[in-house]
């Protein structure tokens, strides 16, 4: 089974700028997508043997995410209880047979960190969400989590040390996650791989000169583990400051 994510940053521009040929070429069984900055109506894709679940933001040209899939879930749940984050459109459970799927993107905690007590408080809602979740049956969360775990994960260590996406905190909430029962699958895959990365800056050359960040994510429970298969970063698909990545699980 093929899984694709992907921050389209979005999606009527980057429909524009080749989508649907490389949703076609890559053939997912699901294709999750954060950040599709549109409302109802304001898009139709007649993807045949496609189930399309959208969760809009209410501030149109902002966040929201989607999940196509050809598989038709159990039951779709948009946000989680009475988190905020409904009205921004920031998370899509659906429910299958052997597994949940959570496709999220996370809040900025802004360059200025305004945010960041609020993005804590979200890290630890989600931890419990996903961990009950995870009680039931097995967990895949994917999405631009907004966070650089590791060094290893974006291309400037030092430098960004500290600002928004690479703070302690929010690091250290990844690792408090990762140590609850999940496995970040690209890790898991390329342990040691350097220069992987998911987004880049818009600024000259930066795409270019590779100088970029690993902030989107396939993260699984522990007890998916043996059935995991492939994860990889498509960093040749343009159309959005990030990349899609792509997790491949054993039937």
């Amino acid at each position: 089974m093929k899984f694709v994510s992907w921050n389209v940053n979005g999606l009527r521009a980057c429909v524009n700028k080749g989508f649907l040929d490389y949703f076609t070429e890559v053939d997912a069984d699901i294709f999750c997508m954060q950040e599709v900055k549109l409302q109802a109506g304001q898009i139709d894709l007649p993807l045949e043997g496609y189930h399309q679940y959208w969760n809009y933001a209410l501030k149109k040209g902002y966040s929201g995410t989607a999940v196509f899939t050809k598989i038709e879930p159990l039951s779709v749940t948009y946000g989680v209880g009475d988190m905020p984050e409904e009205a921004e459109g920031r998370i899509l459970t659906l429910e299958f047979e052997r597994f949940y799927l959570v496709n999220v993107y996370t809040p900025n905690s802004k360059r200025d960190l305004s945010r960041l007590p609020y993005r804590l408080e979200w890290e630890d809602d989600m931890r419990v969400y996903l961990n009950q979740l995870d009680a039931i049956k097995p967990v895949i969360l994917c999405g631009d989590l907004n966070v650089a775990h590791e060094e290893i994960d974006l291309k400037n260590a030092k430098s960004n040390r500290g600002n928004s996406g690479f703070t302690m905190e929010e690091r250290g909430k990844m690792t408090v996650l990762l140590e609850s029962g999940f496995v970040d699958t690209y890790r898991h895959f390329h342990p040691t791989q350097e220069d992987a990365y998911t987004w880049w800056s818009y600024m000259s050359k930066v795409r270019e000169r590779n100088i970029g960040w690993r902030i989107d994510y396939f993260i699984a429970s522990n007890q998916l583990v043996p059935q995991l298969k492939s994860a990889t970063i498509h960093p040749h698909v343009l159309g959005s400051d990030h990349c899609p990545i792509v997790l491949e699980i054993n039937d």
